[in-house]
């Protein structure tokens, strides 16, 4: 089967080899793109367009997957989705409101069939947390908390990450994925936000523009990428004065049944300290689970027991990826539908961009998903 890409770099590349490691027949037939190193894939020319229409034309592609920085996700998703071809789309699906309600006014209007990058709901163990959840083994999901102490934080202060029109802040590029576990794991919707942001580390009044490479300190400083394997792609100082985003975030979620969650992330946390998993209490029973681990743990509240699952082998988002290629192949065949919908994608973009609203005007922010004409 013909794919066809707009933005192929090294995010949507991987995803494109996770999907011929299911199908070798599938293949890259046509790329939007304006960097000239991407003409070649294996040795051989690919076609290169100056738009979605104008490749589909060309090539008949058996699906579309857009992997362009985030600013550029909904502009091509609009052109994409009316060709009714499958679509596979990078998250976040929007960075700022305006795009968000054009996108979902699209959704609505095609209901089309587009997988979104949200692999976290698919691994194996937040697949088991939820089976637990649901069974009712630990009773009514009643409170949640949630972190993702991120150990590679300095890519979103070094690369191009740092640009916040680029990437709408970091709600959007991390918390998109909690988000969206938490509300497959809890099944309940989404009422209401509150969050803070801070910017404590990752400040300075080095000048703007300034690289790794060009800096004095960079022999000392513990964030230098000087020698590193990623010190072209990671150049910029990350103490300069135009370093942007945030580095720790919370948000509290309220749930349509009243329960609530809290959520935490933070971008300088290293090594040992690194941890992303989430806590479900029921009056029962607690399920908790750490990816970086990959262990899952049922604590049963009135018995002296505790349940302890171990998985190992999951890789690239924690075994993800691997998954969501699957499904994305499955609905090229015509044989299944999305199990990460564009309206899984809308939701939480949605909460993100409420988070990150909340965090600049200290409000709440109402998330009435069955009105979200009226927001």
């Amino acid at each position: 089967m013909k794919l066809g890409v707009i933005g192929y770099g090294s995010r949507i590349r991987h995803m494109i080899n996770e999907i011929i490691k299911l199908d070798p027949s599938c293949h890259v037939a046509g790329i939007i793109d304006p960097r000239e190193d991407v003409q070649f894939s294996g040795g051989q020319p690919i076609p290169v367009f100056s738009s979605i229409n104008e490749m589909v034309e060309a090539i008949h592609p058996d699906g579309l997957l857009i992997g362009t920085r985030c600013s550029l996700h909904t502009s091509y998703a609009l052109e994409a989705i009316p060709t009714g071809i499958p679509l596979y789309l990078e998250k976040p699906v929007s960075t700022t409101m305006e795009d968000w309600d054009r996108l979902r006014l699209c959704n609505e209007r095609y209901t089309p069939e587009v997988v979104v990058s949200h692999p976290l709901r698919l691994t194996s163990i937040v697949q088991l947390a939820k089976q637990i959840v649901d069974s009712g083994q630990i009773g009514t999901i009643e409170h949640v908390q949630a972190i993702n102490n991120v150990p590679y934080g300095g890519v979103y202060y070094h690369s191009w990450y740092r640009d916040e029109a680029e990437t709408g802040g970091l709600f959007l590029q991390k918390a998109t994925h909690d988000f969206d576990y938490l509300n497959f794991v809890i099944n309940q919707q989404p009422i209401s936000i509150s969050a803070m942001s801070s910017k404590q580390v990752f400040k300075g009044d080095k000048p703007a523009g300034l690289t790794c490479l060009a800096c004095e300190e960079n022999r000392t400083c513990a964030e230098s990428t000087v020698g590193t394997p990623m010190q072209e792609d990671w150049r910029y100082c990350c103490f300069a004065k135009d370093t942007g985003n945030e580095d720790s975030g919370s948000a509290l979620i309220r749930y349509e049944n009243g329960m609530h969650a809290s959520y935490s992330q933070n971008f300088f946390a290293r090594r040992g300290a690194a941890a992303r998993g989430a806590r479900f209490l029921g009056y029962k029973g607690t399920v908790d689970f750490d990816f970086t681990t990959g262990l899952l743990r049922v604590h049963n509240h009135h018995t002296p027991r505790v349940d302890s699952y171990q998985f190992e082998g999951d890789d690239s988002h924690f075994g993800g990826d691997a998954k969501l290629a699957a499904n994305f192949l499955s609905i090229m065949r015509g044989q299944s539908e999305s199990v990460s919908t564009l309206t899984d994608g809308l939701l939480s973009a949605f909460m993100c961009l409420k988070a990150k609203q909340s965090a600049e005007t200290e409000t709440f922010q109402k998330l009435d998903i069955r009105n979200w004409q009226e927001v």
